[in-house]
């Protein structure tokens, strides 16, 4: 099997990283001794220099240090080698942004800062959740929904959303998500900017990908209580290739019959997933008394952010 200059640039710009850790912490660079674009390889020489008082990753106590042993190191690269090019054609979007593919040069430089730094809100994000929103001023405008969530207290998720979980998913917007305690201490018109999630969790459309169905209920049955305020900040169903035009207010749906029943079906083809049978299993989780406060589209109208035209305050020229 042949590999672009890219694929393996990357593999081995990531291999001479944590091989090169466990020896002794060292700061390196990385150089790249040529790029034969006609072949299937090319030769990454990292170039080893004196020690310095700071470790690699300036923090040795990071979640994410790169630690990786030489076997570790040994026994992955010729894995990523052999199907790194099916996972980059499973990544393939249908509208994919504008440019140019990403360069080789840019893809190592990517790769080895990526190492190197310490990233700890992403390193935070322990939940991946998969739903459904629907646009606050109009429920015909569906879309699905990729949340991958950091839990900070006891009464507060925040989530940054993606339009699928593939490596060049797309942002699309955020999620903040507060305990039923937090909620009632709101005043009444924050309140009309969130929506409930008991239904979302008891009709089996929020679900948790890859995680144990035991711990999955169990998991559910905390959210079922929970309220979500939700920012798109991409309409992606109406401009795929830009997020064109300004944030937009989402809600979630509370009943039967409103979420595309094909959208459900389409998701649920693509995980391995079981909306009905998840709905059953969930039968168990008791409904929670939603405040009247929470999904104020309900009463057929609602608030939605438009552009206005204002003077600037404070303005230095």
């Amino acid at each position: 099997m042949k590999l672009s200059p890219m694929s393996c640039a990357s593999i081995l710009a990531v291999t001479a990283v944590a091989l090169s850790q466990p020896m002794s912490r060292l700061l390196q660079k990385l150089t790249m001794r040529a790029i034969q674009t006609k072949r299937t390889y090319i030769h990454l020489t990292p170039t080893i220099r004196k020690p310095r008082k700071m470790s690699l990753l300036g923090d040795s106590i990071g979640r994410r240090c790169f630690n990786r042993s030489l076997f570790a190191a040994a026994i992955t690269t010729p894995v990523a080698a052999i199907f790194c090019r099916t996972a980059l054609a499973q990544n393939t979007q249908a509208a994919p942004v504008p440019g140019a593919p990403v360069s080789t040069h840019n893809h190592i430089l990517d790769t080895a800062v990526n190492a190197i730094q310490s990233k700890r809100p992403i390193d935070a994000m322990s939940e991946f959740l998969n739903g459904f929103h629907f646009y606050a001023d109009d429920m015909g405008r569906q879309v699905e929904a990729n949340h991958f969530c950091t839990h900070l207290t006891e009464d507060f998720h925040q989530c940054v959303i993606y339009d699928s979980n593939q490596s060049n998913a797309k942002l699309i917007g955020v999620e903040y998500i507060v305990s039923e305690r937090v909620f009632k201490s709101l005043p009444d018109e924050e309140k009309r900017l969130w929506h409930s999630h008991n239904y979302e969790v008891k009709s089996g459309e929020l679900i948790a990908p890859g995680v144990h169905e035991m711990a999955e209920h169990t998991f559910m049955k905390d959210l079922a209580t929970t309220y979500g305020k939700t920012w798109h900040t991409w309409q992606i169903d109406r401009y795929p290739n830009l997020p064109t035009g300004i944030p937009q207010l989402m809600m979630g749906f509370i009943r039967e019959g409103q979420v595309k029943q094909q959208m459900i079906e389409d998701r649920d083809k693509r995980f391995g997933t079981n909306t009905q049978s998840l709905r059953r299993d969930r039968d168990n989780i008791p409904w929670p008394n939603i405040d009247p406060g929470a999904n104020a589209w309900q009463s057929g109208t609602t608030v939605q952010l438009v552009l206005q035209e204002l003077p600037v305050k404070n303005l230095r020229k």
